[in-house]
């Protein structure tokens, strides 16, 4: 199982959403296909084909549990989760 399937299972979970890594969260981001921003310590990741516009500021190290409960809600809209190898 690799980084990212590990990651996305932690996040489908719900159960940990305070301790995601912000690194983590984005580069499962941009392993879903997001492209990135950056405006200061605000990181904007949008995708074709999907109106919603995710925000994310870290804290500390971790993301900020309703903005990785956002992302989730993302995955599962657009069921995402399949575009990540096994």
């Amino acid at each position: 199982m690799n980084k990212h399937h590990q990651i996305l299972l932690k996040i489908l979970t719900g159960t940990s959403d305070a301790n995601i890594g912000f690194s983590d969260l984005c580069k499962l981001l941009l392993h879903l296909g997001f492209q990135e921003r950056t405006r200061g310590s605000h990181h904007i990741f949008y995708k074709d084909k999907i109106p919603e516009i995710i925000h994310l500021q870290p804290r500390g190290s971790n993301a900020k549990p309703y903005q990785v409960k956002q992302v989730r809600n993302i995955i599962l809209k657009y069921q995402l989760a399949g575009d990540v190898d096994e």
